[in-house]
């Protein structure tokens, strides 16, 4: 392919056939061309300026040095110089310390978004096994117990409403929340 079909089909491959050549004014208007795009990529992967300025230096030195190794018949420049910064950006990442890179599961104060799918089946397991539980009550015990603690009624209000003394209450609901720790633990 000439050098002028290039140039109209695709610019930058173009620039880097001028590079290859050894045209220190092609790479220079290769990287004012091209160098924001290619920033944008180092910043996406590498999420700091600093590094990815110092990653998209390194990308134009390689081109510099490589460019000879551009085939315009199997990419599009721009596709080439992008693969070479994106490259780049995940060999810096892969040569940081691993002190920088921070398990999930340590890190303080993220919110917990819900549970997952096994989250939901255990919940929903634990929820059939205390409603099959709660079916072993009699019907007293099961009332005082649901009201007690779901609903937030406190044993002084129960034995009103029951006409019972709280003392009475208060051993019911014990020995109802005892015969349920036994069915679950079953």
């Amino acid at each position: 392919m000439s050098n002028a079909t290039t140039s109209t089909a695709d610019p930058i491959a173009a620039l880097l056939q001028d590079v290859a050549a050894g045209q220190r004014d092609a790479l220079e208007r290769l990287y004012r061309d091209t160098s924001s795009t290619l920033l944008g990529i180092c910043m996406k992967l590498l999420r700091d300026r600093e590094e990815a300025e110092d990653v998209l230096q390194e990308v134009f030195v390689t081109v510099w040095a490589k460019a000879n190794q551009f085939d315009a018949a199997r990419a599009r420049g721009m596709t080439w110089l992008g693969s070479i910064a994106r490259n780049r950006s995940i060999d810096r990442l892969r040569a940081r310390p691993q002190a920088t890179w921070v398990d999930i599961d340590d890190t303080p104060g993220l919110a917990d978004e819900g549970m997952g799918p096994v989250g939901h089946a255990a919940q929903a397991q634990d929820r059939s096994r205390l409603d099959h539980c709660f079916g072993e009550l009699d019907d007293n015990r099961q009332q005082l117990i649901r009201t007690a603690f779901f609903e937030g009624v406190t044993y002084e209000e129960l034995a009103h409403r029951h006409d019972s003394p709280l003392g009475t209450v208060k051993s019911w609901i014990r020995r109802g929340l005892q015969q349920l720790k036994a069915c679950l633990e079953r």
